[in-house]
């Protein structure tokens, strides 16, 4: 069944239902109509939305390795928890500080970079940004303390961070919405499966090499990356590609000939900055995006929780070394792998089948959100799973089975939110994204701190169970929204 629908006459509106008209769009509109537009054409093939196959997938590749080399950074060193404790002079709890910091500022991140690549174009903010955390890698493998550690980690989660800031809008620039969850399953790989490989990597390196070649081979894999942006990464907002071109026509034609770009922001640079670095903040007011991005931060609250925990568990309740430590982490990354294949592509099926319904063939933003019910079931069953089978120190095997179910709520829960966020913000879709990785950053990184404690105090199951409890509390928001949310949307409009 369909959610409730506006008249035909409102749909148009509806599909853009978070994006409210204001003075200055109205004096935009009337400047264009006095001017020269320039815009794209209907085959024009400096459009990203038409740009061939092959050009779309190496702007997606390189990105999709920036957004998995930031969350591979934040737990690729937590096998070596133990040693970075004892070669620092320091408590592990103080090690796990590294991964707060990092993931608290990957969180806080997007607010800022975000909103300025809506300014100043998606390419320059990659390429400034991964340079700088690919340097940051280097003083992170000398530290000659904690301090230094915890001080580096932390700025190379902000900096590292413009992956997943601008990669949910550079996917929004490039694709339709009717063929975009597919590929966007791909690339949201990279903020999920970096924290499951991370320790899989990190475990050999740390067994073999010692701790401080976990941050020289991060140094390797980032330079490389960046290298290859500089040659092979292509500007895709529409907006900074129209602006090129104007500036083309006004150098090879007359430069008072009142040239605009279609939709441009005429205001001055300090405004439009003040106006994009508010915007994240706007649009986290928004309740239906304030409950959805509660539910991202239960997601990655719980998954920090669980893998910087798994050496405590399997290391010390079963005896496994760092390397048998690391493999564990296949289990949710097998379920993220197999969210991705087979449900994730359906997400644009779904969504394709219900928008056919409709007289216009136009889809509704809510037509994402079906699948996420799947992830609402196995998120809570994994999580109850894996309490109780460890509490109860189950065989092995066991245990790590239910994290597979846990990946696949994980991945279901969160690409279906994510593709809501850019169907509803269009233009604005990496502002909108900032917006959920503002909580999810947060108190994913916060809370892993106090689940120790927690743990001593309470045991396993019970510490692991209250955020089973909390999954249950929010797994019918996916199918309230999809029923309720167009009503939600319309009264609660972001002016942008």
């Amino acid at each position: 069944m369909a959610p409730q629908r506006q008249k035909h006459d409102d749909h148009a509106s509806e599909t853009r239902p978070l994006l409210q008209n204001n003075e200055h769009q109205d004096e935009e509109n009337s400047q264009q109509e006095d001017a020269k537009v320039v815009k794209f054409g209907d085959d024009d093939q400096e459009d990203p939305r038409r740009w061939k196959h092959s050009r779309k997938m190496a702007n997606v590749f390189l990105i999709a390795l920036m957004a998995i080399l930031t969350p591979l950074s934040s737990s690729m060193f937590t096998p070596g928890i133990d040693e970075i404790a004892k070669g620092l002079n320091t408590s592990t709890e103080t090690v796990i500080a590294c991964t707060t910091g990092h993931v608290v500022l990957m969180g806080i991140g997007p607010l800022i970079l975000a909103p300025l690549s809506e300014t100043f174009g998606r390419r320059i903010m990659y390429m400034i940004c991964f340079t700088i955390f690919t340097l940051l890698q280097i003083p992170s493998a000398l530290a000659p303390n904690i301090e230094t550690l915890i001080a580096m980690r932390t700025l190379s989660g902000f900096f590292g961070s413009v992956g997943i800031a601008n990669g949910g809008g550079s996917l929004s620039d490039m694709f339709d919405p009717s063929h975009r969850a597919g590929v966007f399953g791909w690339y949201m790989l990279g903020p999920l499966m970096g924290p499951a490989l991370g320790p899989i990597l990190g475990g050999v390196i740390v067994q073999r090499l010692g701790w401080r070649w976990v941050f020289w081979f991060l140094t390797i894999l980032s330079a490389v990356n960046t290298l290859a942006g500089y040659f092979l990464l292509r500007e895709s907002y529409a907006p900074k590609i129209l602006d090129w071109r104007k500036q083309k026509l006004e150098a090879d034609h007359d430069s008072q000939a009142g040239y605009v770009v279609e939709g441009q922001d005429s205001r001055p640079l300090r405004t439009k900055i003040a106006v994009s670095l508010t915007r994240p903040l706007r649009i986290l007011a928004q309740p239906i995006v304030l409950i959805m991005s509660t539910y991202q931060a239960l997601l990655f609250a719980t998954s920090y929780s669980i893998f910087t925990n798994m050496q405590r568990i399997y290391g010390g309740e079963y005896g496994f070394d760092n390397e048998k430590v690391g493999l564990l982490y296949l289990g949710p990354g097998l379920g993220f792998l197999t969210a991705v294949w087979f449900i994730v592509p359906r997400i644009d099926t779904v969504y394709n089948r219900l928008a056919a319904q409709n007289k216009d063939g136009k889809g509704l933003p809510e037509y994402r959100l079906p699948l996420a019910n799947i992830g609402s079931v196995c998120l809570p069953l994994g999580l109850f799973w894996f309490a109780w089978t460890v509490e109860f120190h189950k065989p092995w095997p066991v245990t790590i089975v239910s994290t597979f179910f846990f990946g696949i709520g994980m991945v279901s829960i969160l690409n279906c939110t994510t593709n809501y966020y850019i169907d509803c913000f269009e233009k604005y879709a990496a502002s909108a994204i900032a917006a959920g990785a503002l909580f999810r950053g947060i108190v994913g990184g916060v809370v892993p701190l106090f689940v120790p404690s927690l743990v001593d105090a309470i045991s396993y199951g019970w510490t692991i169970s209250i955020f089973g409890f909390l999954s249950v509390l929010l797994a019918p928001a996916p199918l309230l929204f999809f029923f309720y949310g167009g009503k939600i949307r319309e009264k609660y409009q972001v002016d942008l």
